[in-house]
């Protein structure tokens, strides 16, 4: 998070985002960084004018075209949580440069995979572990 400069999300997290962060109070550090970094929305289906949350701009065009003008800007790192359709759809066109996962020890049931096939877990190499429960891995 401190080493980002800018949110890259998708709709559905987003709005959830957007609906529970700027009210939250008591979050410190962490929740000044969250509210004042820019956003970048990529949808067809959100109206600008619902793109409410500081700083944020909704991005309709080419993917890759407009994440590789992201990624060319000066600044930090680009920060993609949650938006389990759009990290698919930057790994499938090689714009991720890095995975920082978050393991929670809890089995709750199915949902959605991060790595849609089994052989994109083999192209991986571990970076630099941080525990048990933070891990960092580059695209081999």
């Amino acid at each position: 998070m401190h080493a980002a400069s800018a949110h890259l999300l998708g709709r559905v997290t987003y709005q959830g985002f957007a609906a529970a962060w700027p009210t939250m109070e008591g979050t410190g550090e962490f929740g000044e960084k969250m509210n004042s970094l820019r956003k970048y929305v990529v949808s067809s289906t959100l109206a600008d004018v619902d793109a409410s949350w500081s700083d944020t701009t909704v991005i309709r065009g080419d993917l890759v075209t407009e994440v590789a003008t992201l990624k060319a800007e000066p600044g930090g790192d680009l920060l993609v949580q949650g938006s389990c359709q759009l990290a698919h759809a930057l790994m499938e066109r090689g714009l991720v440069d890095e995975y920082r996962l978050m393991i929670f020890p809890i089995v709750l049931g199915s949902g959605k995979r991060l790595f849609a096939e089994l052989h994109a877990v083999s192209k991986l190499t571990q970076r630099r572990p941080t525990g048990l429960v933070l891990l960092a891995y580059r695209s081999a």
